[in-house]
């Protein structure tokens, strides 16, 4: 009896600690996020917004986005940007994840400056991007030394998408680099050296023990990477602001584009839950896969 009133007792304990910071959730994600539901699910403009006249219109909103072939392109970029990024970043991350894994003198120092790219906020990286490929930046003069004439990098609509994703590897290897050496590190030396009397090369040691063991990191590396790229909107809305015409508008400078900048307030809920639900369901299977490897 006494040992389940110490129980009772801790749970209630733990509970009020969990209380503020539940309420803290609610009121700062929750009530926005209703908000934005129920605001996808009417006709609010500049006209009507402050009159309260808006009118519940239901699923119109998201009928009239997916006819729009704008957001149909909007919705392309934010995939291709998205999957682009994944696989540069992931790539050359794990590269120098194995790179900097060995020890030699100078890797702590390296891997210290490689990291400085990923600690200077968005919006530093996205001021930086738009000086290195404007007409007269920074990449246009090296091609212009060994004769070639660069393109107008963030004006061309075939180019600006390019330079973006370019600046978001950037930011994005030395973060996969760090996570992968983190689970680099969890492997035993002693399975690398019994793989390696047995007679196993570098590339079976890499491929029958270093990915296996790796799965986990590799997975919460990928589902993180791409939760972070496909939500982005500061690199874009600095760079490019979601120009020339639309190629480099994802979901995020959509939805702001037609909030604040067209006062289009309904049309724009309805692309941020568009973003919400497409995060939510990749999230839904991340957690799924997780629950399901602890089985």
């Amino acid at each position: 009896m006494k040992k389940r009133t110490i129980i009772a007792q801790k749970r209630r304990e733990a509970y009020g600690f969990i209380l503020p910071a539940f309420l803290y959730v609610l009121l700062v994600m929750g009530y926005p996020l209703v908000y934005n539901v129920i605001l996808s699910f009417k006709n609010v403009d500049v006209k009507n917004l402050t009159k309260g006249g808006s009118v519940f219109v239901g699923f119109q909103n998201y009928i009239d986005l997916f006819a729009d072939p704008t957001f149909r392109l909007v919705l392309k970029n934010t995939f291709v940007f998205t999957i682009a990024c994944l696989v540069f970043q992931f790539t050359i991350g794990f590269a120098f994840a194995m790179f900097f894994y060995q020890k030699f003198k100078l890797a702590g120092p390296i891997r210290g400056m490689i990291l400085v790219s990923y600690m200077m906020p968005m919006a530093v990286t996205g001021l930086l991007g738009k000086n290195i490929f404007s007409n007269a930046g920074l990449i246009n003069n090296l091609l212009l030394k060994i004769g070639i004439v660069g393109p107008e990098w963030l004006v061309d609509t075939g180019t600006a998408m390019i330079a973006v994703i370019v600046m978001n590897c950037w930011v994005g290897i030395p973060f996969n680099m760090l996570l992968l050496i983190s689970g680099l590190t969890s492997i035993p030396s002693e399975v690398y050296e019994s793989a390696s009397i047995d007679g196993a090369n570098w590339g079976q040691r890499f491929l029958h023990i270093t990915l296996p063991m790796m799965k986990g990191s590799i997975f919460s590396v990928l589902m993180l990477g791409f939760i972070y790229t496909f939500r982005a909107f500061d690199l874009m809305y600095i760079m490019t602001s979601g120009g020339p015409l639309n190629s480099t508008d994802v979901l995020g400078t959509y939805s702001y584009l037609l909030s604040f900048t067209q006062y289009q307030f309904s049309k724009g809920a309805a692309v941020a839950m568009v973003l919400f639900v497409c995060l939510f369901a990749v999230g839904l299977f991340y957690l799924r896969l997780l629950i399901k490897e602890d089985d």
